[in-house]
Formats: structure tokens, C-alpha cells, sequence
């Protein structure tokens, strides 16, 4: 059959043992530990680390590398289907190998570094010996690169930065930061920029404050950061001149996929903490289980996720089959699109059906609230993926000239009288 929604039994196999090592041993570390990106906490260097020895003797190490990088160069598929299992835990990506930021940037690295770049920040960031930071947004302007301002002139041999950058993850733990600036105001909108390698004890950088989510977290890890009078390597540029913007399309298509397969994950742990809840608590002379309402909840659940879950994997189906992110954009924007909606809904619903005990910090569900709403911003928002969406479908349509629409029911009769007017004309005849 050319159609198959069953997974090959050996790496079956693999599924089901990383379900089980995240279940037993990675996710009870979440409990105990704070960032996964904190290489200083003591506690992790005890904990992380042996469960990161145990992936690497079973060869699932970053799966999403190719040998040539130490990995074993899985699809999209694969990888959607592990980033199933490995989006319940916070950790769980850390210890595989795979953890965004990281993983975005290493893919910039691989693809546009020198062998001298490579051997300081790309080789340690693979072995989770370093982390890094994606430091692209602006205050003002948030994801258009069309309207970003911090800029670099090229004074020597060395790149001079200035300007600030806004939401950049996990800069209070970076080892080195890629940043996209401006250095060719005068070029068309996407040949402006241009994308380098920051190390962070730099002179200049300076983070002005880590902002946290909306959480309650007093202080989170996503850098304000000012850069002024940064100086750089004239080696430190990634690509050409100009070419921020194609460098940075480098890291995002499949990195979205994996986002969404581990929004998957977190969507369906709610779920199942919703069926417990609504199996377990009695009101009005009856489990919340058989109350319509609570049904309607259950089911409209059940679907959604089914569905966002198929149009993911069918997207990572079709990058594998066309080794070409640009045929597959429409359908990677359409689950960016969906991700943040589907994940809003569940959890809604699960804090809903968990009562007062939902809306507290002793159930996840107001802080993934909170996160879904980071998700509809994160790698460009919504709108903007929306946009794409139906450019891309209306590219796949031709207007008409005529008055009416080609499938206007009087046209599509006369026409099909027409074709038949044989048999119409002896069936008249008969009568």
C-alpha cells in the first residue's frame, strides 16, 4: 500500500524504549532540577550527564545530526516521532541532544562555519559542554527583520555591533550568541542583514535584564541585551554578507516540526490528566465522566489532537519526500498556525475540569496557558505564518473573467445538456 500509519518495528522498538527512559528517569528530574540550560547547577552535573552517556551507548545522541556530526542523521519522521515522547519532559531534549536553541544553531554552524568555528563553538555545543543563544528580535520591532536597527560596520578586521536585542532565550547561560544585524541599510528589505557569532564575554554585550514568562517567575533567562561597540573577528560572519537572512531559514523549517511534535506531547499528558479527573471527582450525583458537557470536552480533545498530530507528521512526511523546505512551506506554516490553538484549547480544558486545583501553581495547566501563547509568537507569529498559508494556496487557483464563477450551477447544466443532448433527445423521443 502507498499509504502506511504504521511505525517500522525495529525503530518501534526505539519508540518504546525512550518512552520508558523518559517516563523512569528523566521525568522525575524535572521535579528537582531548574534549567535544563544552567551547565552550572551542581545538581545537574550529577543527574544530566550519566543519563546523557546512556543515550549516547544506545546511539540516540542528536538524532537530527548527520554522521558527519555524530548522529545518525534521522528524518523528519523519526524525529517527530521521538520529539512525541521527548516534548513531556523538560529535560528530555537536553539529555538526548536536541535541545532548541542549540540545535537550530548547530545546524547554522554546520552549514556556514569554518573549520576553525566549527572546532571552538559547534563541536562543544554538540557535546552539551556549552549552550548558546539565538539573539534576533528587537524591541521595537519584535520578528521583522525588515525594521530591525542594531547594525555593524566593518572597521578593519573587525565587525563593530551596536544596537539592542529583545527575548534572546537563554542568553543568561550562553557561551556565544548568533546574532542578526543590519549592515547594508541601503540594500533591499532582505539583503540588509547579516548574521555572526558573538562570544558573551565579548566587551559590550551586556544583558540589561532576563525577562521570565508570565508566570510568576521572578526572573527568567530570555536577555534583554545591548550591544555597544561589540567587537568582533572578521571571521565571525556566518554566510555572505547580506545573507542573514537565508542563514537564518537554515534553523527554523524542521525545528518547528520538532516544536510541534513536543506540544503533541504536552497536550496529550493534559489529556490524560483530564480523563483521570473527570473518572475520579463526583458532583451533582454523578462522575464529571458522565456529564455531557464534560463529554463534549473529552471528545472535541480527542479529535483535535488527532488531527493536529496526523498534519504534523504528514508535514514531516512530505520534507522527508521532497528533501525541499520551500515545497513544503505552506504545510509548516499551517502547524505553526495550529500548534498554538490546539495547545490553547486542551489546556483550557483541562483547567477547567480541574477546578480550583487548575487554576493553581500545583497543576501545569495555567503556565502552559501562558506557554501556548508563547508558542503562537515564537518563530514568527501567527499571523504572519497565516499570510503564507493562503499565499501558498492561492497560488494553486486561477481567477476567471467571466461574470460568474466557473462552477455556476446554470453554466455547469447547459454544458452537461450539451454533452448529452443525444441521449436527452432519444429519451424525449421515447415519451
Amino acid at each position: 500500500m502507498a499509504w502506511d500509519f504504521e511505525t517500522e518495528p525495529e525503530f518501534q522498538k526505539e519508540l518504546d524504549w525512550i518512552d520508558e527512559f523518559v517516563r523512569e528517569e528523566i521525568e522525575p528530574i524535572d521535579l528537582v532540577l531548574g534549567s535544563p540550560y544552567d551547565l552550572n547547577c551542581e545538581k545537574r552535573r550529577q543527574l544530566v550527564p550519566p543519563l546523557q552517556e546512556v543515550v549516547r551507548s544506545r546511539g540516540l545522541w542528536g538524532c537530527h545530526l548527520g554522521p558527519e556530526l555524530g548522529g545518525p542523521g534521522y528524518g523528519q519522521v523519526k524525529l517527530a516521532l521521538m520529539n512525541e515522547i521527548l516534548g513531556r519532559s523538560a529535560h528530555a531534549p537536553t539529555v538526548f541532544g536536541c535541545q532548541a536553541p542549540d540545535s537550530g544553531n548547530a545546524e547554522i554552524l554546520a552549514h556556514y562555519g569554518s573549520e576553525e568555528q566549527k572546532e571552538r563553538y559547534l563541536a562543544p555545543l554538540l557535546r552539551n559542554e556549552i549552550v548558546s543563544a539565538y539573539s534576533m528580535t528587537e524591541p521595537h520591532g519584535g520578528a521583522d527583520p525588515k525594521v530591525f536597527t542594531t547594525h555593524a560596520h566593518l572597521d578593519g578586521d573587525e565587525w563593530v555591533i551596536n544596537g539592542e536585542k529583545w527575548f534572546s532565550s537563554n542568553a543568561r547561560y550562553a557561551s556565544f550568541l548568533i546574532v542578526m544585524v543590519v549592515t547594508d541599510p541601503a540594500a533591499p528589505p532582505y539583503n540588509r542583514l547579516s548574521m555572526f557569532i558573538v562570544p558573551k564575554d565579548t566587551p559590550g554585550v551586556e544583558i540589561l535584564r532576563n525577562v521570565g514568562i508570565g508566570t510568576g517567575e521572578a526572573e527568567g533567562s530570555h536577555g534583554y541585551i545591548r550591544y555597544t561597540d561589540v567587537r568582533i573577528p572578521k571571521d565571525h560572519l556566518l554566510g555572505a554578507t547580506g545573507q542573514g537572512f537565508v542563514v537564518a531559514q537554515t534553523r527554523l523549517g524542521g525545528g518547528r516540526i520538532h516544536h510541534a511534535m513536543r506540544t503533541v506531547a504536552k497536550i496529550s499528558k493534559a489529556f490524560d490528566q483530564m480523563c483521570e479527573r473527570v473518572l475520579s471527582r463526583e458532583t451533582q450525583g454523578g462522575l464529571l465522566a458522565h456529564k455531557q458537557m464534560v463529554q463534549e470536552k473529552i471528545a472535541d480533545s480527542w479529535i483535535e489532537i488527532e488531527q493536529f498530530r496526523l498534519l504534523v507528521l504528514r508535514t514531516a512526511w512530505r520534507i522527508d519526500r521532497y528533501k525541499d523546505y520551500r515545497k513544503v512551506r505552506k504545510d509548516i506554516s499551517a502547524v505553526k498556525v495550529a500548534m498554538p490553538k490546539v495547545y490553547l484549547d486542551i489546556y483550557s480544558r483541562a483547567l477547567q475540569l480541574h477546578g480550583a486545583l487548575g487554576v493553581s501553581n500545583e497543576m501545569p495547566f495555567s503556565a502552559g496557558i501562558i506557554d501556548s501563547f508563547h508558542m503562537a509568537l515564537a518563530d514568527g507569529p501567527t499571523e504572519v505564518h497565516k499570510i503564507t498559508v493562503a499565499r501558498q494556496v492561492l497560488r494553486e487557483y486561477v481567477g476567471t473573467d467571466d461574470l460568474f464563477p466557473t462552477t455556476h450551477l446554470p453554466r455547469l447544466r447547459a454544458e452537461a445538456r450539451a454533452r448529452f443532448a443525444d441521449v436527452l433527445e432519444l429519451e424525449v423521443a421515447d415519451q
